[in-house]
């Protein structure tokens, strides 16, 4: 982890436009997001052996990396729902999946999409689909919340006015399971399962390895659809005045990755690419995806709203993160509360439901996870090492505490250890703070009638 000294130089020399003011709309850059749905840092850019990124590897190489962004929940209804307000998901009452979908429950007094904000500025906004022939993004919002305006304008930037700046998301969903991962085993190069290094906690199976070279080969697949947009920037002349933003919207739809707060469920990769003005550089220091709002509201020359948790990245003044937090509640049928805090070296992660098994029942990873039912055949035949064992504990810990340095895979539970107990009662109070500070609406369980009508199969979770 880099000073934050470092991390300010960085900053300071990867942005020299901060001193521009727009002196109206024409000076104002387009700005584009282009995302990866149940996109990891597995990426060539991010050193992940095997993957064949050339695209967003050549972004990085000439723009900003992060290397330790965050989305702020394990996956994408309440982590969409936060960075496209720029406020956590847990003060928002959207925290949990696909929650208030029959119910028009509307945002906050002050809380607005990003998209909002911008049109107000002078933007056309537009959810790209139809992009070009052959290239279709899925235009997915995901959103935890009814708005009294629709989100966006459009759904391409050739349809805004001559002149008119515009931002603009695109949802590419190869990394999520579904279609798109039979169809990235028809293209090459093909990752070969018996080369993929498996994490500690997976078993050396060949259902786990094809699981994961499946899910490699959908990221390589996203890669060339990223490739394609840039080739239709070049080609609008567009590429030169467009800040493109590229992300993840959680972490990878592997298990003990989405839905979890373990960091394969929320580390994502981020990359910043403005040519002429962002100059080549790796920031190192933590963020969250709240941060890319911050920019966007910046880029255009937004002020900050009185209720928000970004910050600018790309402000000198702004002092670098020191922690981040994430949050995962309810996901589908599964009633969950866990909370995590995350500085340079240390995790903690509370369970608020330490009774609960880790493989509560969820239809969705029961269905789309065959890595979960090798465990549990291996499991029940006593074929598994302990670390791989934990997943099917009965109950877990109320506390998790990870040392990332000695334990990236986060598979050795510290909380216990007394030589770390005052890492775990300083994180422990941070977290506490941070519950307090944000108005985190997890401390009010949802009433079980709520529940039933989103989810039907929860009732009994809920009990």
């Amino acid at each position: 982890m880099i000073s934050r000294r470092q991390a300010v130089a960085a900053t300071l020399s990867a942005a020299p436009f901060l001193n521009l003011r727009a002196q109206n709309r024409r000076d104002l850059p387009n700005i584009l997001w282009i995302l990866g749905d149940d996109l990891g840092p597995q990426l060539g850019s991010y050193g992940f052996p095997l993957i064949h990124t050339p695209h967003t590897d050549a972004l990085a190489a000439r723009g900003l990396r992060f290397t330790h962004c965050f989305t702020t929940a394990p996956v994408c209804s309440p982590s969409r729902s936060a960075w496209n307000t720029g406020v956590y998901q847990t003060t928002t009452n959207t925290h949990n999946h696909r929650s208030h979908r029959r119910d028009n429950f509307q945002l906050p007094a002050g809380v607005r999409l990003v998209s909002h904000r911008l049109r107000d500025a002078g933007y056309f906004t537009a959810n790209c689909t139809e992009l070009a022939a052959g290239l279709r993004a899925s235009g997915k919002t995901d959103f935890n919340f009814q708005t009294p305006d629709k989100p966006f304008d459009g759904t391409h930037w050739n349809q805004r006015a001559a002149g008119q700046p515009f931002f603009a998301q695109i949802n590419f969903t190869a990394p999520h399971k579904g279609p798109m991962w039979p169809l990235a085993r028809k293209r090459s190069p093909l990752v070969d399962p018996a080369r993929v290094e498996l994490p500690p906690y997976y078993p050396d199976h060949p259902t786990v390895r094809d699981e994961f070279a499946n899910y490699l080969d959908a990221v390589n697949y996203w890669d060339t659809q990223v490739g394609a947009v840039l080739d239709l920037l070049r080609r609008d002349n567009l590429l030169e005045n467009t800040v493109v933003f590229v992300f993840g919207d959680n972490g990878r739809c592997l298990l003990r990755g989405k839905q979890w707060l373990y960091d394969p469920g929320t580390h994502i990769p981020l990359l910043i690419h403005w040519p002429g003005h962002i100059r080549p550089a790796v920031r190192r220091d933590p963020v969250i995806s709240l941060d890319i709002t911050a920019t966007t509201l910046a880029l255009a020359r937004l002020s900050r709203p009185e209720l928000f948790h970004g910050q600018d990245l790309l402000d000198s003044k702004s002092p670098p993160r020191t922690r981040i937090f994430t949050a995962r509640d309810r996901c589908d049928m599964t009633v969950d509360r866990i909370r995590a805090v995350r500085d340079s070296r240390y995790k903690l992660i509370r369970n608020f439901y330490p009774d609960r098994p880790y493989t509560q029942y969820n239809e969705y990873i029961g269905k789309n996870y065959p890595t979960q039912q090798v465990l549990t055949e291996l499991h029940a035949a006593g074929k598994l090492t302990p670390v791989q064992a934990q997943w099917l504990a009965p109950r877990r810990p109320e506390f998790e505490l990870y040392d990332h340095q000695a334990d990236p895979h986060e598979v050795r539970n510290l909380a216990g250890d007394p030589r770390h107990q005052s890492t775990l009662r300083r994180l422990s109070a941070e977290l506490d703070r941070w519950i307090a500070d944000t108005n985190d609406h997890g401390r009010t369980p949802e009433p079980p009638e709520v529940i039933e009508r989103e989810e039907p199969r929860a009732r009994g979770s809920a009990r």
